[in-house]
């Protein structure tokens, strides 16, 4: 009897030529919040320094307005990331299992 393995691999950010892997894999999802979530979420984080500046909120707000509309484009699934964690989860989970 022969055995199905499946196997799902989650990667995270994002680098200018990520969208020529793209063909290779089922499913390329993009988690999303509205940009003053992310500031919020940043803002009150305590593992990490990075975002705190005015300079470096300035550019997280400018990349968010220049890349996620290219990875939008270049995904398969896109996430509401506001939504409850287990939520979010369940529907990665999902969807890695096509």
């Amino acid at each position: 009897m022969a055995r199905e393995f499946s196997t799902a691999l989650y990667v995270s950010g994002a680098v200018s030529n990520q969208g020529r892997f793209y063909p290779r894999f089922d499913a390329v999802v993009l988690l999303t919040v509205p940009a003053d979530v992310l500031l919020d979420r940043i803002e009150n984080r305590t593992t990490n320094p990075y975002g705190k500046t005015a300079e470096e909120r300035e550019l997280i707000l400018s990349d968010l307005a220049e890349v996620e509309p290219l990875l939008r484009a270049g995904c398969t699934h896109e996430i509401d990331a506001t939504r409850p964690v287990d939520d979010v989860v369940a529907e990665l989970v999902a969807i890695g299992r096509g």
